[in-house]
């Protein structure tokens, strides 16, 4: 499901040349050649030790005719053996530079459709990035995994990258009395002998690699409401309740604006430690104690993470640069849940912003924050005020229904601006729309207030 548009005219612009192409925002090289279509993985994770051994089983085909490849394998993770299936032999591998390179006995001819089994292993650790340590960590009692934008490589084989989706299966056996979530559906629990439970999720939607989580620690199950559940510390249970009380609303009134959402059901992962941000994974979002202190201040941290199920989870981006897309509407919807939940219109939120905005440094270019700055609060709320300017624009019965039409076409699937922009124009004056984010996007000085 490789849709970046650039890393498909990469595979054969790069044919012949001996520079690799890289990802100019993680500075990580493309996997070139080959698309993966599922990964099965089953894993056994010793918490104490924070041990994690396994075989990961990639479901690939070859783009082009292949003599050798390359995946995403790094931190403390180390292959031991790789075997192919419908494929010549691999005859050589080593891992370097967080990178498995891979090259078979003789070359695999396009389209062909082969298994790599790798067996791997390793005690899991988060990734250095620009953006901090990204990845598998430990908590206090277990494991998370936040991963985006690149940090799936600490656990698992992979082509990482925003655009290559993928279906799962996820089979982790871990020691008792520990609970795992993970992204999907629970296929099945039972017990795996020695004080252990083997755990088994399978994703039927194709998801990015940064979005895949595994979630271990002493949880209790809270139900929210008819699609919506949370895990938490059983201490945690009376203020979980009441912080996340309006979850199933939410999950509902986002579902009337944008469509059904996308997914079987929506969890929350509280964990017993306090983490700086809340952070989304597909089907599920992870939260910190810190976040349920019974204040509800974090009320729009709640809504923010479940919209992201419809942008940026279900509708992914296919390059970093437009993040806006993710958490430009993420965060417009914090105002529009404001809006509905609390009487306060989001025109009110969007000025109130606009002003703080208005006091920083004018050198973002939204279109392309850059490496440093693709998380910058100036991007969320100037890509917040974009979207609240295309709706004043449009007028709410033309708004609306286009962002629900872009969100259905491409769903489950990765997008480019184009994509939404196309049915912004057909939704109104094109001139006006295309006038109205040249200065939002392409420019760094902060256009008018919307009227």
């Amino acid at each position: 499901m490789k849709l970046l548009s650039t890393a498909l005219s990469h595979v054969t612009a790069a044919r012949g040349q001996a520079t690799p192409i890289r990802d100019s925002y993680t500075g990580v090289d493309f996997n070139l050649g080959f698309e993966v279509t599922h990964y099965d993985l089953d894993l056994t994770y010793r918490v104490e030790p924070n041990m994690l051994q396994g075989e990961a089983v990639l479901h690939l085909r070859a783009l082009e005719e292949l003599d050798k490849l390359t995946l995403d394998l790094g931190g403390a993770m180390v292959a031991r053996r790789i075997t192919a299936k419908h494929a010549p032999r691999v005859a050589k591998f080593r891992l370097s530079g967080g990178k498995l390179r891979l090259n078979f006995a003789e070359p695999i001819a396009e389209n062909t459709e082969f298994e790599l089994h790798i067996r791997y292993g390793g005690s899991p650790r988060p990734l250095r990035t620009p953006w901090g340590e990204i990845g598998w960590e430990e908590t206090e009692s277990g494991s998370l995994v936040a991963s985006q934008p690149n940090g799936a490589p600490s656990w698992f084989p992979c082509d990482d990258t925003p655009s290559a989706k993928a279906t799962y299966d996820i089979r982790i056996t871990a020691d008792d009395p520990f609970v795992v979530i993970s992204n999907g559906t629970l296929v099945s629990r039972r017990r795996a002998g020695g004080s252990m439970t083997r755990w088994h999720y399978r994703v039927d939607h194709p998801m990015a690699t940064y979005l895949a989580t595994v979630q271990v620690g002493e949880f209790l199950e809270i139900p929210l409401g008819r699609n919506v559940r949370a895990w938490a510390p059983a201490s945690l249970k009376p203020r979980v309740l009441d912080e996340f009380a309006q979850q199933q609303e939410m999950l509902d009134f986002y579902s009337m604006l944008f469509g059904p959402y996308p997914f079987p059901d929506y969890q929350v992962v509280i964990t017993e430690d306090a983490l700086e941000i809340p952070l989304e994974a597909q089907g599920l979002s992870i939260f910190g104690s810190n976040h349920v202190k019974g204040d509800h201040v974090f009320e729009r941290l709640i809504a923010h993470e479940l919209s992201h199920q419809w942008f940026g989870n279900s509708v992914g981006v296919s390059e970093w640069k437009d993040i806006w897309l993710n958490e430009g509407f993420a965060c417009y919807c914090e105002w529009l849940w404001m809006e509905h939940a609390h009487g306060r219109p989001a025109h009110n939120s969007a000025r109130s912003h606009y002003q703080v905005l208005a006091r920083k440094r004018q050198d973002l270019l939204l279109s392309d924050p850059g490496t440093r700055d693709m998380f910058d609060d100036r991007v969320y709320k100037r890509g917040a005020l974009t979207v609240h300017a295309l709706r004043r624009l449009l007028g709410d019965t033309a708004f609306f229904p286009a962002v629900r039409d872009y969100l259905t076409a491409a769903q489950h699937s990765v997008v480019t601006p184009g994509d939404l922009i196309s049915r912004l124009r057909a939704a109104g004056d094109p001139g006006d729309v295309d006038k109205l984010l040249a200065q939002w996007l392409d420019q760094p000085q902060l256009p008018p207030f919307p009227a």
